[in-house]
């Protein structure tokens, strides 16, 4: 009992560092390349969209194509090198060039496609059904944490040094992520599931559903919730960017709530989610003051920090040891299209409508995803109880 006790504290421990580190490290690179290239390099606003463009694209084919075929073990091996490149990736970085900093990014942004499902995947691995869903809670808190220090971490070393030098400066948190790699748990089974019938698999489509009632707005949030603050309200930009800070708090803290207690019947957190999200986008539109914005923006870190675990809980309650590496992979493939097409038709209709209506208007794919979503798994098995499948048993 004691050893069983340890062993999830120690996995709990491990997971913690090196989510922190890897998805730090990564909003990092993939927000400040962008500014690198601009500032720096002097690329043109079509190459910078471009290379960050090529950094999503070589991380969604690696998620999509690459990680599912791969067997543990092989897995475990490149998950490992893969934080090396990355470890490298940060040096060159600093001491790239116009054509150089293309190549960094392409293998950069295999590298992070590799390493993040893994985690996920990892979460899902303890020894008994109530720690796994609290290990995959920890895990989104883990994620929430991370965009709270490392934007931290990049806004202080700007008033001190230039985009470069940021790079270097998180080569250490690179490092940690190295040092606990080899420690990461791989599912132990001698063949993992991929391919059209792990696609088909329910829980899969329940979590792709259930993400794209919140991630459509936070996709559109990512891009445009500085500049639509700055626009408003005519905000200096660290008010502007300041707005960032309420929201992921408030994420964190649902998270962190979700990871002391999870929740066994995800119907009603499902619901009420949903619910703030179509409310806060109506705040959004309607909000008189900068100060009431703030509080609409707060309220929409709920649903943020509620729903990505719950995503990951219905894959968990799904799928088998066997099918879940693929399923995790499909599911952050997925989350990156989302993060491809939102940001740039949003950019578009805004240009037609304005910023401000063009979000408010993703009330429609909210509602239609939603009502999908509630009707097609209101009364399954993922929503209202643990439902752990095949293989799944070996630790029961």
């Amino acid at each position: 009992m004691h050893s069983s006790k340890h062993s999830l504290i120690y996995s709990a421990i491990i997971l913690v560092l090196m989510t922190i580190s890897a998805r730090a490290t990564n909003n990092m690179v993939t927000t400040t390349v962008p500014l690198l290239a601009k500032y720096s390099l002097q690329l043109s606003n079509s190459l910078v969209e471009l290379l960050s463009a090529l950094l999503f694209t070589f991380n969604f084919i690696t998620t999509t194509f690459i990680n599912p075929e791969l067997n543990s073990r092989v897995r475990r091996r490149v998950f490992v090198i893969s934080n090396v490149i990355i470890l490298f990736s940060l040096p060159l970085y600093y001491l790239s060039n116009e054509i150089s900093i293309w190549i960094i990014s392409i293998f950069a942004g295999i590298a992070f496609g590799l390493v993040m499902p893994n985690l996920i995947t990892a979460a899902s691995l303890a020894n008994d059904k109530k720690s796994v869903e609290r290990l995959l809670s920890l895990y989104s808190t883990s994620l929430s944490t991370s965009l709270i220090l490392g934007p931290a971490i990049v806004v202080y070393l700007l008033t001190k040094y230039d985009y470069r030098d940021v790079f270097l400066w998180f080569i250490p948190i690179a490092v940690i992520g190295i040092i606990i790699s080899s420690s990461i748990r791989f599912p132990d089974v001698k063949r993992e599931s991929s391919g059209i019938s792990v696609i088909k698999n329910k829980g899969l489509t329940a979590a792709a559903l259930s993400i794209t009632t919140y991630n459509v707005l936070f996709a559109a949030f990512t891009t445009f919730l500085a500049i639509l603050a700055k626009d408003r309200f005519n905000l200096p930009n660290f008010d502007a960017y300041f707005v960032f800070l309420p929201f992921y708090i408030m994420s964190f803290l649902t998270r962190l709530t979700m990871t002391i207690r999870p929740f066994e019947n995800l119907r009603m957190p499902m619901l009420i989610s949903i619910i703030i999200t179509i409310l806060g986008l109506f705040g959004i539109l309607y909000a008189p003051n900068y100060s009431i914005f703030l509080a609409v923006i707060a309220l929409l870190g709920i649903p943020h920090g509620s729903i990505f675990p719950m995503a990951t809980i219905m894959i968990s309650r799904a799928t088998s040891i066997a099918e879940r590496n693929a399923v995790n992979s499909y599911f952050l493939a997925y989350n990156n299209l989302l993060f491809l097409v939102v940001p740039a038709t949003i950019g578009f209709v805004s240009e037609i409508v304005g910023l401000s209506l063009s979000i408010s208007a993703l009330i429609i794919p909210v509602a239609i995803t939603a009502v999908a979503f509630f009707k097609m798994f209101w009364n399954d098995n993922i929503m209202v109880k643990r439902c752990f499948v095949g293989s799944f048993n070996i630790f029961q």
